[in-house]
């Protein structure tokens, strides 16, 4: 299996979760790189994703915003590949993604993870979500 490294954005009607995530050749999938910023910065970060590591496809959820995500990529990087696929789903599963990379303490270690959300905006979750459904998919 060829390594691969896809930019996933999960976009919202104010921001939009990034998150640089690739695919190693034995199949494990690393989040390289991740941020949540405001709509109208998403094309300045993703030039900033590529100095991280190029990509050759952007991966966009298909609810909120993406529309205008969509337009802006295609107007300013028409030759980048872009694949818009479905969000159901990806705001639990990203919640819980988020508990796994920060687990976790004091009174939250009391509670159940599936009734806490987490303390800050957790966007770039979901687009880890979203490039996993894709680069498990092969």
């Amino acid at each position: 299996m060829t390594p691969k490294t896809v930019l996933s954005i999960d976009p919202g009607t104010s921001k939009c979760g990034l998150a640089l995530v690739q695919r190693d050749g034995d199949g494990n999938i690393t989040m390289l790189w991740h941020d949540v910023v405001p709509i109208d910065s998403v094309l300045v970060k993703l030039h900033e994703a590529y100095i991280v590591h190029d990509f050759q496809l952007v991966i966009l959820g298909d609810s909120t915003g993406s529309k205008q995500v969509k337009t802006a990529i295609r107007r300013h990087l028409p030759s980048m590949g872009l694949l818009v696929i479905d969000e159901k789903e990806t705001t639990i599963q990203a919640r819980e993604r988020y508990w796994e990379a920060n687990p976790r303490t004091g009174w939250r270690k009391l509670l159940p993870a599936s009734l806490q959300v987490p303390p800050e905006p957790y966007d770039d979750f979901a687009a880890l979500v979203l490039a996993e459904r894709v680069l498990s998919e092969g």
